[in-house]
């Protein structure tokens, strides 16, 4: 009688460790957006632009004024009725090109590269991709305008102190007036990051950031006096200045206006973005 060895058992065909699942979280999207956003080159130089603008255009109107008023040479319309936030803030209009270009480049230059596909294929919600761009964006703009009209008040107080102009953090409407331009180009940023997403182009967003925030208030200028009255202080530029004035009249959004103004705006931007970004192809 013989008997049979058993044979040895066969491998398991699953014998390797599953792969773990990875799940798709808000959380993990921003850290996915941040890493991507400080990997560019673009966004060390754009940044470092905008808060070179803010300090080094607040410290040079700064010193002119202080320079024609020692020496009695006549004020243009930039330095009657300046103030130290106001000289602080002169660079503010360069900032925002900055801070809006790059807000354009995030979005927009995944498109340019093709990396979009990539990033949607690992997030296929989509919206959250939009969300976290945007997000991770304002506060960054956020911070780097809060520290750069911060630095520039600072140092224009010293050079103004003793003049007519001269203001400190404790002056009625300064602290107030450094937190609205600092959120106003966090705004722009954002804005930016909408009109890339939206347009998908960096020559487009860039061209229409510029013409709103620039090219649009020119022309209303050219309108009827009364249709003026009525449109210019709805505009994106002007509803932003009014965050930031020291004073205001009856041309003029108040503060609080303005921010909701802006918002309102900003928000009009995403949803735009939005809708495209849900309803069409890459």
């Amino acid at each position: 009688m013989s008997t049979l060895a058993p044979s040895p058992a066969a491998p398991a065909a699953d014998a390797r460790p599953a792969r773990p699942a990875y799940k798709v979280t808000a959380a993990r999207v921003v850290r996915s957006e941040w890493a991507k956003l400080w990997s560019l080159r673009s966004t060390w130089i754009t940044l470092g632009l905008a808060l070179v603008f803010l300090i080094a255009f607040g410290l040079i109107a700064a010193a002119q004024f202080k320079s024609r008023l020692d020496s009695g040479r006549h004020m243009d319309r930039d330095f009657a009725d300046a103030s130290t936030l106001s000289l602080s803030l002169f660079g503010t209009n360069f900032a925002q090109l900055a801070l809006g270009v790059l807000g354009v480049l995030i979005a927009a230059g995944e498109y340019s590269t093709g990396m979009i596909r990539s990033t949607l294929a690992a997030v296929p919600r989509r919206l959250p991709v939009l969300w976290a761009k945007a997000g991770v964006y304002a506060v960054i703009a956020l911070v780097l305008a809060t520290v750069g009209v911060f630095a520039a008040f600072l140092t224009d107080t010293g050079i103004l102190a003793g003049t007519r102009a001269a203001m400190t953090l404790s002056s009625a409407g300064a602290v107030r007036g450094l937190f609205g331009a600092s959120v106003y180009l966090a705004l722009v940023g954002v804005i930016g990051v909408a009109l890339g997403a939206l347009l998908r182009s960096v020559a487009g967003g860039i061209s229409v950031l510029v013409a709103s925030l620039m090219l649009v208030p020119g022309l209303v200028s050219l309108l009827p006096t009364d249709w003026q009255s009525h449109l210019s202080p709805y505009l994106p530029s002007h509803a932003g200045e009014a965050m930031f004035a020291l004073h205001h009249d009856t041309t003029t959004l108040s503060p609080t206006a303005g921010l909701l103004v802006f918002l309102a705006w900003t928000v009009l931007a995403l949803a735009g973005a939005a809708v495209r970004l849900v309803r069409s192809d890459v």
